[in-house]
This record gives structure tokens, sequence and C-alpha cells, in this order.
């Protein structure tokens, strides 16, 4: 087997590995991490296939970003055990054979395929910085201007919706300072 076989083999047993443990880990900030190491998985993926910007893409705003929220959303919500509502053992079972059905679908779907030939895939350049930055800045310019433009002017009206007073924060020493 080739070097890159293995890796690919590795990195998708990682992959579905990480996934079940985020899925079966009972502390959410758990899950959270399961998942990180998911998106970091996925990342290794689209190296292998060439895309060197969809990974980076991926760490940056879904491990970096996205979870940081969730983390933030997990530590919000104070999970305790004794507040926690008493779980169906019914919804519990139909997720079960539910699952499993579709597992046994995909592996009767797998094993009906004939595997004559290996599956090569002829990637190229397509997903090279380089490449995308070329076309970014070639073809679609006046697109990606228009864009940064409203991504600007959607930073300042955030900074002035924050810095502005609402009526709740004024004091009543500040309105007098005002209406003098």
């Amino acid at each position: 087997m080739e070097l890159t076989t293995i890796l690919f083999l590795i990195l998708s047993l990682i992959s579905i590995g990480s996934a079940v443990m985020m899925l079966m880990s009972r502390n959410p900030v758990y899950s959270v991490l399961w998942l990180i190491l998911l998106f970091f998985t996925i990342s290794a993926h689209y190296l292998m296939l060439n895309a060197q910007f969809l990974a980076v893409v991926n760490i940056i705003v879904y491990a970096g970003a996205i979870m940081v929220l969730f983390l933030f959303v997990v530590m919000l919500m104070n999970l305790n055990a004794d507040t926690e509502p008493m779980k169906n053992y019914r919804l519990q079972l139909v997720g079960v054979i539910a699952g499993g059905s579709l597992l046994l679908i995909l592996v009767s779907a797998v094993m009906k395929i004939e595997n004559n030939q290996p599956v090569m895939l002829m990637v190229g350049d397509y997903g090279l910085i380089k490449v995308l930055g070329k076309t970014l800045f070639q073809k679609f310019v006046l697109p990606f201007e228009i864009s940064s433009i409203l991504f600007l002017s959607a930073i300042i009206g955030a900074m002035v919706i924050a810095k502005r007073d609402t009526p709740s924060q004024i004091t009543k020493g500040e309105t007098e300072k005002r209406s003098s």
C-alpha cells in the first residue's frame, strides 16, 4: 500500500472515532473538543486533496471561531445533572434502531460496489491558493471589492450599535449633564 493510502486510512479512522466519541461523550465540553479534533482531521483530508485554502479556512473558521462560540454556549448553559430532565428510553431505542438501519443500508450499498479498478482522484492545481487568488483578482475583482465594502459597512454598523447609549445605561446625573 502507498503512503497516501495509509495516511488516508489513519485519518479516516481518527475522524470516525472522534465523531463517535463526540456523540457518546456525556460532558458537553469534551464533545466540543472531540468535534475540534474532527475538524482538524477533515482539514488534513483537504490537504491530501491539494486544497490548502479549504484546509486553512476550515481550521480558522470552524475549529477556531465556531468552536469558541460552542464553548461559550456550553459554559453559559451551566448544565447540571440535577436539573436534567428525565430521558425517554423509548426515544433512545427508536434512535438506535434508525441508526442501525442506516448503517445496514450503507454497508449493503458498499458491498454491492464492484471494485475492479482503484479510484484515483485527478485534482490538479484547482485547490491552490495561488490559483484561487488569480481567479479572484482577475475575473471576480468587482464582486470582491463590493463584498469588502459591504463587510466594512457591517463592521462600522456593529460598532455604532455597540457604542450607542441605551436609555437604561443613562443615569439621572448623565441626563442632567446632557440637558445643560
